[in-house]
């Protein structure tokens, strides 16, 4: 399916900083709770991300990622996850998270 650019322009990707890593025990597969900091326009987001068998939390706090600011709010087992986090699969099979490889403005939107 082919979209326009308005399609495009409406979607809300922006850098942020993940500031907390919490098990999410309730996840059906093996996930994480993550508070991310995109700054003052945005401020701190939660969100949920089934990465627990790729990342330690320590490798997740402080990590820049990418993530949908603007779809609506999601119920996933109890826990309101207000962002989407972007990952791609990695090769060989688990999940990378896309992050910046340079240190990017906090709450920088992609284009």
């Amino acid at each position: 399916m082919t979209i326009v650019w308005d399609d495009f322009a409406k979607v809300d990707i922006r850098v942020g900083k993940i500031v907390d890593v919490r098990v999410f025990e309730r996840a059906r597969n093996p996930s994480y709770k993550l508070t991310i900091d995109f700054g003052g326009e945005i401020g701190t987001r939660e969100s949920s991300a089934q990465a627990k068998t790729d990342y330690e939390p320590d490798d997740l706090l402080g990590l820049q990622v990418l993530a949908v600011v603007n779809f609506e709010p999601k119920n996933i087992a109890g826990f309101m996850s207000e962002v989407l986090v972007l990952g791609v699969p990695r090769e060989g099979g688990g999940l990378s998270l896309v992050s910046p490889t340079h240190s990017a403005e906090i709450g920088g939107r992609l284009y």
